[in-house]
C-alpha cells in the first residue's frame, strides 16, 4: 500500500475515528492525557496541536480559560466544529496562532506523524508565553507498545487504507531531547501505556481494572514512565 499524505490519511480516518473512543483502552489514554493538561492548563489559555475531532479539546475546554485547536484534516475538524469548539485548519509546522499567545500548547498522538519534528517543536515553543508549557507526546522506541506494533499485522482505518500508510516515527529519549529548541527546557515527563500488552486487555473484567490501576499509578514514576508506549515530555518556555 502506498504512503498517504497526512491530510488524506486523517480525512479517511475521520469517519470512524470515534468508534472505539470513550471506553476501555482509549478512555485510559484520553484520561491520562487530559489529567496532564489539567495540571498546567486550569484557567489558562490552551492550544491543542492536532485536535482531531475535538474529543480531548472538548474536555480541556471545561477547565481552561480559553481552548483552541488546530488540525490538518478538514474531515476531523468538521466533527470538532459540530461540538462548538474553536478550531482552525493548519499544520503543526506552521501554526495559525500568534506568537506568545497561549500558556499551554499540547499535542497527543500527532507528533510521531510529523516528519519535520524540529519545525513542529519550534512552532509550539513560538506560540507559548515565557514561563508557559509545552506538553509533547512521542511514540517511545523503547517500549512494550513498540514491540507489539512491530509484531502485529496492520490495522485498517478505512476501506482504502491502514495504519501503516502514514509516516510514523518512534523515538528514544535522546532523540526527543535533540528535537527541542533551546528556548524549551525539559522539566519532567509522563509515561502512558506502560504495562498494557494489547488494547483489548482493558475490556476484560477484573483484569482490565487492575491494568488500568497500574497505568494510573506508574504514569509519573521515575524509570517506569520512561517505558510508556506514549512518552509525554513536559517542557517549559524559558
Amino acid at each position: 500500500m502506498s504512503t498517504l499524505d497526512n491530510r488524506s490519511y486523517y480525512d479517511e480516518f475521520a469517519g470512524w475515528y470515534e468508534r472505539e473512543r470513550g471506553k476501555g483502552y482509549h478512555r485510559m489514554l484520553d484520561d491520562l492525557e487530559v489529567d496532564l493538561v489539567a495540571r498546567y492548563g486550569v484557567d489558562q489559555d490552551v492550544l491543542e496541536v492536532g485536535c482531531g475531532t475535538g474529543l480531548i479539546l472538548g474536555r480541556v475546554a471545561t477547565f481552561a480559560r480559553s481552548a483552541i485547536g488546530v488540525d490538518l484534516s478538514a474531515g476531523m475538524l468538521s466533527k470538532a466544529t459540530e461540538r462548538g469548539l474553536d478550531v482552525s485548519q493548519g499544520s503543526a509546522t506552521n501554526l495559525p496562532v500568534r506568537d506568545a499567545s497561549v500558556d499551554v500548547a499540547y499535542s497527543f498522538k500527532v507528533l510521531a506523524h510529523v516528519a519535520d519534528i524540529e519545525g513542529a517543536m519550534r512552532e509550539m515553543a513560538r506560540v507559548v508565553r515565557p514561563g508557559g508549557w509545552v506538553l509533547a507526546e512521542f511514540y517511545n522506541a523503547r517500549s512494550l507498545r513498540r514491540l507489539v506494533k512491530w509484531l502485529k499485522p496492520p490495522t485498517a482505518v478505512s476501506t482504502q487504507t491502514n495504519d501503516e500508510a502514514v509516516y510514523t516515527r518512534y523515538d528514544t529519549k535522546a532523540d526527543i531531547a535533540g528535537y527541542l529548541p533551546p528556548e524549551l527546557e525539559w522539566v519532567t515527563s509522563r509515561g502512558i501505556r506502560i504495562v498494557t500488552p494489547i488494547s483489548r486487555v482493558h475490556d476484560l473484567p477484573v483484569v482490565g481494572h487492575l491494568v488500568r490501576r497500574a497505568e494510573d499509578l506508574l504514569a509519573d514514576q521515575p524509570i517506569a514512565r520512561d517505558l510508556g508506549g506514549f512518552l509525554v515530555v513536559v517542557a517549559r518556555r524559558r
